[in-house]
């Protein structure tokens, strides 16, 4: 699925040259911008309370750096992203929802499909490729990328970590093709093979990759003992170093592998978390945790000992739920859980979709506060364009949260927002494949396309999503079943079929 991509490139270039023009005979005095993301890292794996309360899970983890980030900036508590990797940042690049986009599943192969098996459906020919800024890939969205518009700003853009934007063999799968003038590790994978450099990263000893998901580009740390998180790190301060020198402001992506599986024990923290009295699975998830917040504080610590608190937004951000018993993993690599929200990754339940988001602007954000309107993943794309002072396109799906942050506005009043999941992850457990979902008003509905059933949950009363009130309140599942049938349709949304007539599930209005 195309848009028109030549108009809307047009005229996000020439904007950004007009933006860059003002400053060729003076510094340059717009803010550097960092976007902090982590891989499947849940609501509730952290030491920073993002509930009304602390809870026991946050009591597991401990995460010193982000509470100094929440300490000064502000903590969004009802942040949204997709339930999987690769449509959560398909939608951060192009500023398109999945339903739109249609990158609904993880991607790494060129035309190979990532869904499991199912006895009763058939999933869409979804977007298995990714996306692209350029044409001439089938089965790939395109798209202006928001990095290439910073770029074309006069920012300088760096790539640290996981990409996952394209299938191996196509122009998405290199960040270069989005905008970035440095990448460090990026590629089609969406995850790794492992954090240890004792294993070459995933590389045998004549440094072959072992695996689709082995590490690139950080051959230097082989054999050190240096784990992964921390000598993606280390890559990130040398190119800050370097990005200093140039006297321009820079982007910088810090996209990390952590949390994501494998959990390979990170030596630095693991005894702490086993005399802390965590069970082993639980040490080494949490010191996959602290690793991943020792990173941040490094970074935080650049920042300030460069004289760039002042003028550097800093935005903390997870790309899905994390996992949970729910998501039925095989024996022994359940090691987190989300609640007091239900479900995870994989899921449209809360636990699945709901993340820990914090942002740090100077000026702008007030310390240690929260925003408790909706968020999701799309508006990053609107909000650091216009943070950078470039006007965002009105052609895409996010929405700027700028005035939410500098109280001028709510952009989250009245809207509705939307999943759809049209495809089979391959693990099982409550609302995990062949659904899509609505939250509009206070009220979240899931409907799965495999059953043609609903759920019905009132998010002001019952945040946690433990009552089902879709018989009981069938004018109100009625009314949001109609709201996430037009919405899917006006996206032009994918939807899969029934095997035994090769015809299309019903919408979630028209049973």
């Amino acid at each position: 699925m195309t848009i028109d991509s030549a108009k809307l490139r047009r005229n996000l270039l020439l904007l950004p040259l007009a933006a860059s023009a003002v400053n060729i005979y003076g510094a340059d005095k717009r803010p550097n911008i960092i976007l902090f993301m982590v891989d499947d890292m849940g609501w509730q794996d952290t030491s920073v309370p993002f509930a009304d309360s602390i809870t026991a899970n946050n009591r597991k983890y401990l995460t010193p750096a982000m509470e100094r980030l929440a300490a000064s900036g502000v903590k969004f508590t009802s942040a949204y992203a997709s339930a999987i990797s690769s449509p959560s940042r398909c939608s951060l690049f192009t500023g398109a929802n999945a339903a739109r986009h249609r990158v609904t599943n993880w991607t790494l192969h060129r035309d190979q499909t990532t869904d499991g098996a199912s006895q009763t459906l058939v999933p869409p020919a979804w977007n298995y490729n990714g996306i692209s800024q350029t044409p001439g890939i089938n089965n790939t969205y395109v798209a202006p990328s928001f990095v290439e518009s910073l770029r074309s700003a006069g920012y300088h853009t760096i790539h640290v970590g996981k990409a996952h934007l394209g299938a191996i063999d196509t122009p998405g799968e290199n960040p270069h093709h989005f905008g970035f003038e440095v990448n460090i590790t990026g590629s089609a994978a969406g995850g790794l093979a492992t954090y240890l450099s004792e294993r070459n990263y995933g590389h045998d000893s004549l440094g072959n990759p072992v695996s689709p998901f082995a590490v690139e580009g950080l051959d230097r740390y082989w054999g050190t003992g240096v784990f992964a998180t921390e000598a993606l790190t280390r890559e990130a301060v040398k190119a800050l170093d370097k990005a200093k020198a140039y006297n321009q402001p820079w982007f910088l992506y810090m996209s990390h592998y952590a949390v994501h599986v494998p959990i390979d024990r990170d030596k630095r923290f693991y005894d702490k978390h086993i005399a802390r009295g965590l069970d082993p699975r639980e040490a080494a998830y949490a010191s996959l945790v602290e690793g991943m917040d020792k990173s941040l504080g490094d970074i935080l610590d650049w920042v300030e000992a460069n004289g760039e608190s002042d003028n550097t937004v800093i935005i903390f951000m997870s790309d899905n739920g994390g996992y949970s018993a729910s998501n039925d993993w095989r024996a022994g690599e359940i090691h987190t859980q989300n609640a007091p929200l239900r479900g995870g990754k994989g899921s449209l339940l809360e636990g699945g979709v709901r993340e820990p988001m914090i942002v740090r602007w100077p000026g702008h954000t007030r310390p240690g506060t929260a925003i408790d309107e909706k968020v999701i993943i799309e508006d990053f794309y609107p909000t650091i364009l216009e943070m950078a002072g470039i006007t965002p396109p009105d052609t895409i799906d996010g929405r700027s949260f700028v005035p939410l942050i500098e109280g001028t506005g709510n952009p989250s009043q009245g809207r509705a927002l939307i999943w759809n999941y049209p495809n089979h992850w391959g693990m099982t457990g409550p609302a995990i494949n062949f659904n899509c979902a609505i939250n509009k008003d206070g009220w979240k509905l899931i409907y799965d396309y495999e059953t043609g059933t609903r759920q019905l949950y009132n998010l002001e009363k019952d945040p946690y999503e433990k009552v089902n009130l879709a018989q009981k309140e069938r004018a109100k599942a009625k009314e949001m079943s109609k709201a996430l049938g037009d919405a899917l349709r006006a996206m032009d949304a994918q939807r899969p079929s029934f095997k035994a007539t090769g015809k299309p599930c019903p919408w979630p209005d028209e049973l």
